[in-house]
């Protein structure tokens, strides 16, 4: 069973709930410290982890797609490594859709079959946070909706280790629709004043294929579905109905009979995001469209040449 991602986490600071699972918070904490083991590094290939703080829907799978395009064009050969999920066949798919795809349950040894096939350099789409592995480049991605939710730890809030953490990684990829960063960039810049920030909008690609003079039910279910109606709204969808499910969620054929008859009762067309699309049966996606986005990086020469001076 999916677990549905707790409201008091994305507040502006913390309440009474989180509070009471600060104990766990600690105790967890306490364990991650003790758990320390020696990381590899290998001489044989370069690597790149895009990862996060706050956990999912910060747009890590839509950046390394990004970076494999940029090294592609810099005549690196790279390989994109992702843990085996059972529950992220989308995101597997969307990367193997654009290029090479290691994915096996340990990232050990995903990068040495990425060594054997010849790679120079293996884009890890998440990991960053793993324990046996030693990074050349360190990659976080914030969603600049939520940032950092409370700025509590799980359980009591939604990061996988502190924010003061960031001055252990090399860059921060700020993403969202080009709203004004200064006071997140600010922050950023207090713990670590030469961390690099790159800021990244979405693009949609198919607008085309979409007829906006239409009313339209909404789907997803992503780490960030906010940021998914925002990008809908941005571009003028009439929203008249949004329905979340949680991240990675696989959709019954009883799940879309539903959507459908809410959708023909508010006389709505039926859209979702890609990689929700791509965890629907042929049979029952026939009528759905999907908006299909890629990651524009705003300042990518300064990410170009970041990514030349590191590899």
């Amino acid at each position: 069973m999916k677990l549905t991602k707790p409201k008091f986490w994305d507040y502006k600071r913390p309440n009474v709930i989180s509070y009471f699972f600060l104990p766990i918070t600690y105790l967890i904490q306490l364990i991650n410290f003790l758990y320390k083991k020696e990381k590899i590094k290998s001489e044989k290939i370069k690597t790149i982890c895009v990862g996060n703080i706050y956990i999912g829907g910060t747009g890590k799978t839509p950046i390394s797609l990004k970076l494999k395009e940029i090294l592609d064009n810099l005549n690196f050969k790279s390989v994109f490594i992702k843990k085996k999920y059972q529950d992220q066949y989308d995101e597997q798919k969307m990367l193997s859709s654009k290029g090479k795809l290691i994915c096996k349950k340990n990232r050990l040894d995903a990068l040495k079959e990425a060594i054997n096939i010849g790679s120079d350099i293996a884009i890890f789409d998440d990991g960053l946070q793993d324990k046996t592995i030693e990074y050349d480049i360190k990659l976080v991605c914030f969603n600049i909706h939520n940032w950092i939710g409370n700025g509590l730890c799980i359980p009591s809030g939604p990061l996988r280790e502190n924010i003061k953490k960031l001055k252990n990684y090399d860059a921060v990829f700020l993403n969202g629709n080009e709203e004004n960063t200064n006071e997140l960039e600010n922050i950023i810049k207090n713990i670590k004043p030469n961390l690099k920030i790159f800021k990244a909008k979405y693009n949609p690609l198919n607008l085309d294929k979409v007829n906006l003079d239409q009313n339209y039910l909404a789907f997803s279910g992503i780490g960030n579905p906010n940021s998914f109606l925002q990008t809908l709204k941005k571009y003028k969808f009439n929203i008249v109905k949004n329905i979340n499910f949680p991240d990675h969620y696989q959709y019954s054929n009883k799940d879309i009979e539903k959507i459908i008859g809410i959708s023909k009762k508010i006389n709505a067309k039926i859209i979702t995001t890609e990689k929700d699309y791509n965890r629907l049966n042929k049979s029952n996606s026939e009528n759905i469209d999907f908006i299909k986005v890629e990651l524009k990086i705003l300042n990518e020469q300064d990410l170009i040449d970041f990514l030349n001076e590191k590899l």
